[in-house]
């Protein structure tokens, strides 16, 4: 669990950022979109997310829209802040949304929650 004393504000967070260039930070949040071949390939990424989430016991919330998933961490338990937690959580989404060949589209995360 992360305390509020890993919370990733300032110089950290634009570090960790600097890392993550599929990624944007959003309304206290790290947040992607990634375009996959196929709907059906959206579902194949979904899974594998859920694999990583049970496997690091953190849960992005996710939201599927034909063959784009959106993706956003943030640690509830630490005020909903981004932690290193959620770092290490993208990182591993990424990699894997790129061996299943989806397409980082950061830029297609609205201002707005997607709902």
């Amino acid at each position: 669990m992360a305390g509020k004393d890993q919370i990733l504000t300032g110089p950290a967070l634009d570090a960790a950022l600097a890392a993550l260039p599929d990624w944007k930070y959003r309304s206290g949040a790290v947040v992607t979109v990634f375009k996959c071949p196929t709907s059906a390939a959206a579902l194949e990424l979904i899974a594998a997310v859920g694999r990583i989430a049970e496997a690091q016991n953190h849960h992005p919330d996710l939201d599927w829209r034909y063959n784009r998933v959106f993706v956003r961490y943030s640690s509830h338990d630490a005020g909903g802040e981004v932690t290193g937690r959620d770092i290490r959580a993208a990182t591993e989404v990424g990699r894997t949304a790129r061996e299943l060949g989806a397409a980082p589209q950061p830029e297609r995360y609205p201002d707005a929650e997607p709902g």
